[in-house]
């Protein structure tokens, strides 16, 4: 299933507005944290082609899932919380529900940048390990030793 296309501005307006009213509650390292990712976020606006800005920003936002869920679980206001206080708090839930789903769109960005898959298991693609790989033109001997040059020793059905 593909992704839909959604632009990275987007995606940016809407972390930055839940984040503005999620500050009315929440100080401190909050913002400082949401912010500052945010910033990379521009940076990814501004050079579209660079991989080290979507990058950073995938990152970012990665981070801050955990770090928003440390901060709202130690500082969330269980006593008198007013309107205002509890549609921050709301907002700030709700930015931290939808940064998984950016986070899907933000790499969906990095690849179509040209970024190559994070993780590099068996299971989850080719590998890219060319350390055994031995160029046509090469004088050196194979890895094997017991390999035998082609058409010696072995028929056309190689047994």
């Amino acid at each position: 299933m593909e992704l839909p296309a959604v632009n990275l501005k987007v995606i940016l307006l809407g972390h930055w507005l839940l984040t503005t009213w999620g500050c009315i509650v929440f100080s401190g390292s909050y913002p400082w944290a949401n912010f500052t990712i945010l910033a990379l976020g521009v940076w990814a606006v501004a050079q579209r082609d660079s991989i080290d800005a979507i990058s950073m920003f995938l990152g970012g936002l990665l981070a801050t899932i955990f770090l928003d869920i440390v901060h709202i679980s130690i500082f969330y206001p269980r006593t008198s919380l007013t309107d205002t206080g509890r549609f921050g708090a709301g907002m700030a839930i709700l930015s931290l529900l939808l940064k998984p789903l950016s986070c899907c769109f933000v790499y969906h960005m990095y690849r179509e940048r040209g970024g190559e898959l994070l993780v590099h298991t068996g299971f989850l693609g080719p590998s890219q390990d060319r350390s055994a790989y031995q160029t046509i033109d090469s004088a050196e001997a194979p890895a094997d030793p017991f390999a035998v040059p082609e058409g010696r020793g072995q028929d056309a059905r190689g047994y």
